[in-house]
């Protein structure tokens, strides 16, 4: 098989859209395997690469399930560094929510938590599983929260991130939010803008967005705003040049604001256009802007 055989072990919270992301890489090309045991993640490996010319194996997603009582997760860093060192390219992608959201994921659809049992309730369960995951997720080549997600949300980001990667190029992503609605999980680098002036104040631009020449023009006659967005740019630049030297994959750059509505999703766009030249597959997304779309 060809060096450039690319895995993603697939991973994360129950709930949090492990099955999304396995089947958004179906779509991809990728070979899955969901809940596949820890202890036959090597030989399953194994039989791909004895495949040789087998174009179904080049690209492979496996779905590692905390049911899974050989997981040994302490050891999934050193299966990754081997299967690395055999000249694959092995990514470890995992999703997460927040508890409160997989409570209403679960409320709602009346499925059953794999680590549900007698006597513990599915808030118990989710910390469980949470605790037990906790060393996967910390070592994770890209975490995504799907907390303010919907389906066809997640499987845009994994096209984005996966697809559109090349294997020497480090994928950034620039995330905007409102701090009201919570921090996202993933971002590597979060970015407070709620000092700036806000338009929400000004009744007659309530209603407008950050995409809105309304709010451009107002939030670029504030000389605080200009230097912000050059501090920012500075800071995420040098940041951008580390992850590179370190061969680093995935970088997610958050910038928040009350609502996620105004500053941040301006901020967002003009830094996009300073960055792009140099990183023209960038990826952004408006978490709170996407939220409001779906409420």
């Amino acid at each position: 098989m060809p060096q450039a055989t690319r895995i993603i072990l697939v991973s994360g919270l129950s709930g949090a859209g492990k099955s999304v992301v396995l089947h958004a890489l179906e779509d991809l090309g990728y070979y899955c395997v969901d809940n596949l045991p820890a202890s036959m993640l090597e030989p399953f490996v194994g039989h791909a690469l004895r495949a040789g010319d087998n174009e179904a194996y080049q690209h492979l997603a496996i779905g590692i399930d905390a049911r899974d009582s050989d997981i040994g997760l302490s050891n999934i860093g050193d299966t990754i560094e081997q299967l690395r060192r055999s000249g694959l390219r092995c990514e470890l992608l995992a999703v997460l929510a927040t508890d409160a959201e997989l409570l209403r994921r679960y409320g709602e659809t009346k499925r059953r938590h794999p680590l549900a049992r007698v006597g513990r309730s599915l808030q118990d369960a989710i910390a469980a599983e949470r605790e037990l995951l906790d060393p996967l997720i910390q070592s994770a080549d890209l975490v995504i929260d799907t907390t303010h997600m919907g389906v066809h949300d997640l499987r845009e980001v994994v096209g984005q991130r996966i697809d559109r990667r090349r294997a020497s190029q480090l994928s950034v992503t620039l995330v905007s939010f409102g701090f009201k609605h919570g921090v996202p999980g993933d971002c590597d680098f979060v970015f407070d803008a709620r000092t700036l002036p806000n338009p929400y104040w000004n009744i007659a631009l309530r209603s407008f967005t950050g995409l809105d020449p309304e709010i451009q023009r107002f939030l670029e006659a504030q000389p605080a705003v200009m230097a912000f967005l050059d501090d920012l740019e500075r800071y995420v630049t040098a940041r951008i040049d580390e992850h590179q030297a370190a061969h680093r994959r995935y970088l997610t750059i958050g910038i928040g604001c009350t609502g996620g509505q105004h500053r941040s999703v301006y901020l967002l766009e003009r830094l996009r256009e300073r960055l792009t030249p140099r990183l023209p597959e960038l990826a952004v997304r408006h978490a709170s802007l996407s939220q409001a779309k779906r409420t």
